[in-house]
Formats: C-alpha cells, structure tokens, sequence
C-alpha cells in the first residue's frame, strides 16, 4: 500500500476530528483496522480523547454496514453484479457471504464481522433477505464496540509505528477468527438443542 497517500488521506480526514474518522470508516476506502489505528495513535499523542475516537469508530463502522444493508435491500444482487468492484467488493466476497447467511443465519452478522474476506459483505445478504434492521443494527453495533476498541488500543501502543498494524494485526484478526467461527458454532448447538427440548 502506498503509504504516503494513505498519511495523506488519512490526515484530511482526521482534520475533521471525530467525525473524520466516522467517515474514514464509512466510505471504507481505507481498511478500518489502518483508520482505527491511526486514530489510537492521534488519542496517544493528545490529539483526540479515547472516547470521542471510540465513539466515532463504533458509529462510524456501524453506518458504513448500514450503508452496504440498504443496498443489499434495494439493488440487491444484480447491483452488486454491476457495481461491486467501485466499493471494493467482488462476487467472491458476495458468494461467501451468502454461504455464510444462509448457513448459520442473521447471528452471522456478528461473528462474521471477525473473519477475513466475509466481514466486508456480510451485510449485503442481510439486505437481500430483508433482515430486520433492528435486529442487523443489533448485531452491527455490538460487534463494532470489540473491533472498535482492540485497535485503538494496538494503535495507541504503536504510537508513530501505526502503519505496522497490516503486519501486526493479523497476529489479533487470526485469534478472533478462530473465536468467531467457534461462537457461531457454539450458538448454533446451543439453539438445536433448545428446539429439540421444545418439540
């Protein structure tokens, strides 16, 4: 990645303070882990509070799936087919993310915003398939507060090394990975055994 055009981007964007941020997230043009680790880095040098740059990833991360929710709900797949590749998103992602939707259902939207790959389309489906936006806001909202907060926290370590999160952050995105499939799997057992007690 080009760094000077990401300081550069970055730094425009972060002139705004915290709603500079929110936005850096929701046009997703740069990965979310570079813009939440640049904004710990800016709270560790006294630029910006830790909790106007938490609250501004959260909500920020949330509207830029909400954002990805209505698309899927209004243009649906064809949409995407079409123009996917100016948001960064391509039929590969759409597919797996679907596979994932339709095989575990709308817990997915939690646990998938930790995996590789899946986390960036995941909301699509949920769009397609009319989810409840209650209910995708939910799940978006309390899975941006862990993702939000571990690299703000990795980017206030870091300090003036926040750049270095593309290599240091899979050592983190691995584990949560890891988690995420199994707390789906976990909540999946969990709810068959349920309804085999009710029926």
């Amino acid at each position: 990645m080009n760094h000077e055009w990401l300081v550069n981007m970055l730094t425009v964007l972060t002139d705004w303070g915290y709603v500079g941020i929110a936005l850096a997230l929701m046009v997703e043009v740069i990965p979310s882990e570079l813009v939440l680790s640049y904004a710990g880095f800016l709270v560790s040098s006294g630029k910006l509070t830790f909790i106007g740059a938490f609250l501004g990833g959260v909500i920020g991360g949330t509207v830029a799936q909400l954002f990805l929710y209505w698309l899927g709900y209004y243009g649906g797949r064809p949409f995407f087919k079409k123009y996917g590749k100016y948001l960064f998103i391509s039929e590969k992602h759409i597919e797996s993310a679907e596979g994932w939707f339709d095989r575990y259902g709308t817990i997915v939207i939690f646990t998938a915003r930790f995996i590789p790959i899946v986390r960036h389309a995941i909301s699509i489906p949920a769009g397609i398939s009319r989810m409840s936006l209650a209910a995708f806001t939910l799940y978006t909202f309390a899975a941006m507060l862990p993702w939000t907060l571990l690299f703000l926290v990795i980017g206030m370590e870091l300090g003036i090394h926040w750049e270095h999160i593309e290599v240091i952050g899979v050592r983190y995105i691995k584990p949560l990975s890891i988690l995420a499939i199994a707390a789906t799997f976990m909540y999946l057992l969990f709810s068959r055994i349920l309804n085999k007690k009710k029926a």
